[in-house]
């Protein structure tokens, strides 16, 4: 990564130059080119349907890799925000990860950043090692942000990628949303900006980003998506698949939203205190039905819920044969989050007896243990 060169002055003022500890430099007016236009004016839009309103600071804060994506998007919100703090997560998982980490610190101060802090994180195991560094990474992000919203890099190109993934999991159509432009406290204004886009802007800026290691390794699933899968239908369908797949995105999004609402709705006319009434679900459509039994099992306790989880606990609605409960992520130490059918009503409680839940995969006369449904 190479220091953004000293300009004109920035709608700020001052001319930019070597900033103090807590004295950051004022940012540079940045050239006025096709690809800065670009992350520009997305940041701006973003900012004008999601970002905080003018008469407040409108400060935010941005997750910076020291990538092409990152360093675009903090050079745009500089000059687009009152103030913008840079955080650069170090995973700690490649030789000299710390010095790549306060490079892009000192390059977010040169760029106008009001301040830049470094944060190390301890990855660990579970889930494979994206997914671990994601949850060590957002985590961090959240602990650090101060309340602002965090804008985060993810460009048209990400979201195709991601919407392949959710394709090939087959996990309906939430998996195929892709990413929200906000899903609090995260903001991704550069979800409609090509990859090539930020690349632009950074040779604009005279900026060399950091390119990770770990982006061209073939191990990992989201990069043969993105170097072997998706110049392949770039291929064979001509030209247009990621904005195609970003588009199918939003739509299904604008969708979703709607569904959702319903099934709140229809999740509201089900309650029974924290139980909901078998009858109303049973009669629902299965779209509505399974949206408002996931709401549910995610805002009473359940975590890391799969697609086959819901569909068990559907199914104590829709085909019930004396199953036993359903076991869902959550709970505590010694004791499992179950979810069942009882008296009519779909039941989600902590099971502590020692047993442990069942699933209506397992013997039904092991459901005795855990009482059938008595209506």
């Amino acid at each position: 990564m190479g220091r953004a060169p000293g300009t004109t002055p920035g709608r700020f003022g001052s001319e930019t130059g070597s900033s103090g500890p807590g004295r950051p430099s004022a940012p540079a007016r940045l050239p006025e080119t096709a690809a800065v236009l670009a992350v520009r004016r997305a940041v701006r839009d973003w900012l004008g349907r999601f970002g905080p309103p003018e008469t407040g600071e409108q400060a935010v804060a941005v997750a910076l890799s020291g990538g092409a994506d990152s360093l675009a998007l903090t050079a745009a919100a500089v000059v687009e925000t009152n103030a913008v703090d840079a955080l650069v997560v170090d995973h700690r998982l490649q030789s000299g990860s710390g010095a790549v980490a306060a490079e892009a610190a000192a390059l977010a101060l040169a760029l106008g950043c009001r301040s830049a802090r470094v944060l190390a994180v301890e990855v660990g195991t579970e889930g494979g090692l994206e997914a671990a560094a994601r949850r060590a990474r957002y985590t961090a992000l959240d602990s650090a942000r101060a309340g602002l919203p965090v804008l985060l890099g993810h460009t048209l190109d990400d979201q195709a990628e991601t919407v392949l993934l959710g394709l090939a999991r087959g996990s309906g159509g939430r998996s195929i949303q892709g990413m929200a432009a906000c899903a609090e406290p995260w903001g991704r204004p550069l979800l409609g900006v090509r990859r090539e886009t930020t690349r632009q802007m950074c040779a604009d800026l005279g900026v060399t980003p950091h390119d990770d290691p770990h982006n061209a390794a073939p191990e990992f699933t989201r990069v043969r998506l993105r170097t072997e899968a998706l110049p392949l239908l770039e291929q064979i369908l001509g030209g247009g698949v990621a904005p195609a797949l970003a588009r199918t995105a939003e739509q299904l999004r604008e969708d979703g939203a709607v569904l959702d609402v319903l099934a709140a709705d229809l999740r509201h006319t089900a309650g029974d205190g924290q139980a909901l009434v078998i009858e109303t679900l049973a009669t629902a459509p299965a779209a509505l039905r399974k949206r408002a039994i996931r709401a549910w099992l995610l805002d009473n306790g359940a975590k890391a819920l799969t697609t086959k989880h819901l569909q068990a606990v559907d199914e104590l609605v829709t085909a019930w044969r004396g199953q036993g409960g359903v076991a869902v992520g959550g709970g505590r130490p010694g004791s499992r989050l179950v979810a069942r059918r009882e008296h009519g009503r779909l039941t989600l409680r902590l099971d502590e007896d020692g047993i442990g839940p069942m699933t209506q995969t397992e013997p039904a006369q092991r459901a005795h243990h855990h009482g059938r449904e008595s209506s």
